[in-house]
């Protein structure tokens, strides 16, 4: 039996006596792709950096690929493939595209110049960007540079042998764009899990990045996970937390932050 991609147990996560994470349960099944949502604060993020291997959990359990997790991943010798893509590009200014998309493996692994080229240029051309491998990220518009760090994220040391499935993260990757580039890192997102052949999870406002990219989703609140069902569960469900969501009204159990 495969085990899961990811398993959260009872974790916690405090800042003193704030509970950010307050004891969640969550698993994430290969191939999947699982949206998180719910309102600014409520501990998305956290989500991220704990499966990231950014932040160790206070209490609770972290399992990726079936192994438990107790260093963070710089510590690690031979750390779990989880690649996270930030809601900032987070391009190298003075490096050209393609030593942004092939960071890694020009630092880590053992292939050659060539094959680092041919490698970066698939992953470029598989985000619709061929043929800008020299220019500098300033040189390109945002969406481009977001799509940069899409492919950044295909990017793998096919010396290393691995039979995990990659973790891919999103943080809000569709924050402040207009709706057609919505649409286009949207699809991008469920292409590149596909081409990854891996399991994607979304933190996400936007309800267009909900409807294209999810097949469950998860909402989370004041530290805990209030509702999780299907794509077509979120949509019809009568749960009070989703309904003020999903409408964004000021009436319902979610207080909003003060201003």
């Amino acid at each position: 039996m495969v085990a899961p991609v990811a398993e959260m147990r009872g974790v916690e996560v405090r800042w003193g006596s704030r509970a950010v994470l307050d004891g969640v349960d969550l698993v994430l099944q290969p191939g999947e792709r699982l949206v998180v949502v719910g309102p600014s604060g409520a501990g998305k993020s956290t989500i991220l950096r704990v499966l990231a291997g950014l932040l160790l959990p206070t209490a609770g359990q972290l399992r990726l690929h079936g192994e438990e997790q107790t260093y963070l991943r710089l510590d690690q010798r031979h750390p779990p493939d989880v690649r996270l893509v930030f809601q900032n590009p987070a391009l190298l200014g003075s490096l050209t595209v393609r030593e942004n998309v092939g960071f890694l493996l020009y630092r880590c692994s053992r292939l050659s110049e060539g094959e680092i080229r041919e490698r970066v240029s698939q992953a470029l051309e598989a985000v619709g960007l061929s043929g800008i491998e020299e220019q500098l990220p300033g040189e390109l518009s945002g969406g481009m540079q977001k799509r940069v760090s899409f492919a950044r994220a295909l990017i793998n040391d096919p010396t290393i042998p691995t039979s995990q499935t990659p973790l891919l993260l999103f943080d809000e990757p569709t924050a402040g764009l207009d709706p057609v580039a919505c649409t286009r890192i949207e699809d991008l997102i469920v292409r590149t899990t596909e081409v990854a052949q891996a399991t994607s999870l979304v933190v996400s406002h936007v309800h267009s990045t909900i409807e294209r990219t999810a097949e469950r989703v998860v909402l989370l609140y004041d530290g805990l996970f209030r509702w999780a069902g299907s794509l077509d569960e979120y949509r019809s469900t009568t749960d009070p937390f989703v309904v003020q969501f999903r409408s964004g009204s000021l009436r319902g159990p979610m207080q909003p932050a003060e201003l």
